[in-house]
């Protein structure tokens, strides 16, 4: 099912202890010629201005941070491409290192708050030499002081740019945490998935260089393309075509676990958007039986250019309440293969979306980790005997992963658990043998280690 965006909380600028300065405060780089930045953009009050005007929403929490930038962006008609561009990555910028931004804000007034904040970004991003004094204003003095913030100093949450009880999680099972939190701050490759329908991932590649764009196969999906930049896609033929569509590897291999085959009857139970159904259909050759269920009305709706673009014709989206559904009822026992992409934290998402980690809360792990057992246990009854299910997340928690497949298999000890390497094996994909070692049974995709989203997925088999 797909799940409302948790809610936030609110920014807070106030604090009564001022942060210490020291060494590792951020400064311009020497090697940059003064009054340049290294990506080559000039800084004007009015980006200074619209980021704090930006920032002063977003950074409230009361919604998802792309709703409310497209909001913005809608309702400054006026702003040119390359100051929207600006924009965006300092919004952006602001909310992957908010824990220690808020840190440095805090002896900063409310009321100015907003506008240093815009002007710190700016100068982490663009060197502080590229923010001119009239630029800065009186805020001269503030923003020293954030800059001088060493984050070295800070506890180690906030350093990690996470909340204290996410952190803690992550610690606790990552022997490698450090490297995991610095790969959440990067930014992530934009990857396709060539509809193999209608090209060859080498055509499709061919294309694409073709018109002086740098791409490359993805390591692992046989129909991946990874781009390093992020161009205007929806305006290329190739796109519009059906040829090819967004979606990073981690999902690509997601749907390559449910192993689907043609002409058999499958379910997308909590389908969303569609990029997993689609993908399905395509391996299943637009032939046999795909549903796709999720209680989004409207973004189900939204999958239906996006069939059409493809090419395909075997795809059913059904419209439930919840997965008690009478419609999920009248289908047990019928279905080759189930994929529960379920909901989650996202917090396998936080290269692409930063605010989720700012949004979530103990109390939301624990509603959301309910609705995945109950899902789980009902898809369940949909798989026929020597059927599979995927149960899939985009989480990089353990108790949204593990724990509730190993719940559900104490409970059902007529399920057991393929092996996800093996699945994907047969189909001529292999992993590094060391990270083999790492998944054991399932698998767990992580951004510092596969480069992409931090996807887990566990292939579950019924018995006769």
């Amino acid at each position: 099912m797909t799940e409302k965006h948790p809610k936030r909380r609110a920014f807070e600028f106030r604090g009564s202890k001022r942060p210490r300065r020291g060494s590792a405060a951020r400064r311009p780089h020497a090697d940059r010629p003064e009054g340049r930045s290294t990506s080559g953009a000039r800084i004007t009050r009015l980006i200074v201005d619209e980021l704090a005007r930006a920032l002063g929403t977003i950074l409230k929490f009361d919604g998802p941070a792309d709703v409310l930038m497209k909001l913005f962006f809608k309702s400054n008609p006026k702003l040119g491409m390359r100051d929207r561009g600006l924009i965006a990555e300092g919004i952006y910028e602001a909310l992957r290192r908010y824990a220690t931004l808020r840190a440095a804000m805090r002896p900063v007034p409310p009321a100015r708050a907003p506008r240093v904040a815009a002007l710190a970004v700016l100068a982490r991003q663009h060197g502080a030499e590229n923010l001119l004094a009239h630029v800065v204003g009186d805020e001269a003095r503030a923003l020293a002081d954030v800059l001088a913030y060493d984050a070295e100093e800070a506890p180690a949450h906030v350093a990690a740019e996470l909340p204290q009880w996410l952190y803690d999680l992550l610690v606790a099972q990552y022997p490698d945490s450090k490297a995991l939190f610095a790969s959440m701050l990067e930014g992530a490759p934009l990857d396709l998935r060539v509809n193999l329908l209608k090209a060859t991932r080498e055509e499709a590649l061919e294309e694409i260089l073709g018109a002086g764009v740098e791409a490359y196969p993805t390591p692992l999906s046989p129909e991946g393309i990874r781009l390093p930049s992020k161009p205007g896609l929806t305006r290329w033929p190739l796109y519009q075509d059906g040829k090819v569509d967004v979606q990073d590897e981690g999902s690509q291999l997601i749907a390559r676990l449910v192993q689907p085959r043609r002409r058999e009857m499958i379910c997308d139970f909590c389908a969303g958007a569609g990029g997993k159904t689609l993908a399905i259909g395509a391996l299943m050759r637009s032939t046999g039986s795909l549903y796709a269920f999720d209680v989004n009305v409207k973004r189900l709706a939204g999958m239906a250019p996006r069939m059409r673009r493809a090419g395909l014709t075997n795809v059913h989206p059904i419209a439930i309440k919840s997965e008690h559904d009478p419609r999920v009822r009248r289908l047990r026992g019928k279905f080759d293969r189930v994929l529960v992409d379920a909901p989650c934290t996202g917090s396998g998402t936080l290269r692409r979306n930063p605010d989720l980690k700012w949004r979530l809360s103990p109390e939301e792990l624990e509603r959301i980790n309910a609705i995945q057992k109950s899902v789980l246990e009902e898809a369940s009854k949909l798989v026929k005997p020597k059927g599979r299910l995927v149960y899939a997340t985009c989480s990089l928690l353990k108790r949204e992963n593990d724990d509730v497949v190993n719940a559900f298999l104490e409970a059902h000890p007529d399920w057991k658990l393929v092996p996800a390497v093996d699945v994907l094996a047969q189909q001529g994909i292999r992993f590094p043998e060391s990270r083999v070692e790492r998944f054991g049974a399932t698998m767990q995709l992580l951004p510092h280690l596969d480069n992409t989203d931090g996807f887990f997925a566990a292939v579950l088999e019924r018995a006769a």
